[in-house]
């Protein structure tokens, strides 16, 4: 099977914590042969600690909301290998959105390193080397990724706003009520997760994806069987097949033991 999880919020609780029964669980699940796949909105260099925690050093990882796509191997200089990075051209989103959210603040991701951004983030909040530049550099590249940090906004606000603005040529994910991530279009962790399952020759009934966030709903419905966790809201659970425990129930541990005869 190609099992893919998400991390916050799924694996790993919002206090940056991962129990002993979802590391036993992926371990077991790794043991009998099966392809674990983290799946995350989290940069590539934010997620390879995630994965040596668990104990994953080769196997196939999906970053940046499905732009990144990376195959871990020990062997290679950074400890992984870069299969596919998709890009995009972010300066007419980011004039647009600075129009209207002008005291906001914005990144774009380089992909192994850090952040390009106007303003520093809060301490914890991105991983890597952070760059504060100029507004107008930011988009001196095509890049993986935006992120749009409004404390003052609301989960509601963002979705009216990109419908207001029309922003079609991006994929965009509302993570919390201050986070907004912006992608390639057409781009989600399904997109990335479609090219690891090729990459592995499974078979698409043989795929299993837990989640708890709106960036996961495609990846939910892509999966034969899409697990939402209990603390999800309604919209990701109603993309989901089922629904496990919280992240304080361990939910995702119970799904990876089911997983095992």
């Amino acid at each position: 099977m190609l099992v893919a999880l998400d991390i916050d919020g799924t694996l790993m609780s919002y206090d940056q914590e991962l129990s002993e029964d979802v590391r036993d669980a992926v371990a077991g699940l790794r043991a009998a042969g099966h392809h674990v796949v983290l799946a995350s909105g989290r940069s590539l260099i934010a997620m390879t600690p995630v994965a040596e925690i668990l104990g994953i050093d080769r196997g196939w990882v999906v970053a940046s909301n499905g732009a990144v796509t990376a195959r871990l191997d020990p062997e290679e200089p950074d400890g992984y290998a870069l299969e596919d990075v998709v890009t995009f051209d972010p300066g007419p989103a980011l004039r647009l959105l600075r129009e209207h959210l002008p005291d906001a603040r914005y990144a774009v991701e380089d992909v192994g390193v850090g952040f390009r951004m106007n303003e520093l983030f809060p301490d914890g909040e991105l991983d890597g080397v952070h760059r504060v530049v100029e507004f107008d550099e930011l988009w001196s590249g095509e890049v993986t990724r935006v992120i749009v940090r409004s404390p003052g906004s609301t989960s509601e606000e963002f979705h009216e706003l990109v419908e207001h603005l029309g922003l079609d040529d991006v994929t965009y994910a509302v993570g919390w009520t201050a986070w907004m991530d912006l992608a390639p279009l057409g781009v989600t962790k399904a997109t990335g997760l479609e090219l690891v399952r090729r990459a592995l020759h499974v078979q698409p009934h043989r795929t299993v994806a837990v989640g708890d966030g709106h960036n996961d709903v495609e990846m939910l419905q892509w999966a034969a069987r899409g697990v939402a966790m209990g603390h999800a809201d309604a919209a990701v659970q109603e993309a989901a097949d089922e629904v496990t425990g919280t992240i304080d129930d361990d939910g995702a541990a119970d799904v990876l033991r089911g997983l095992l005869p």
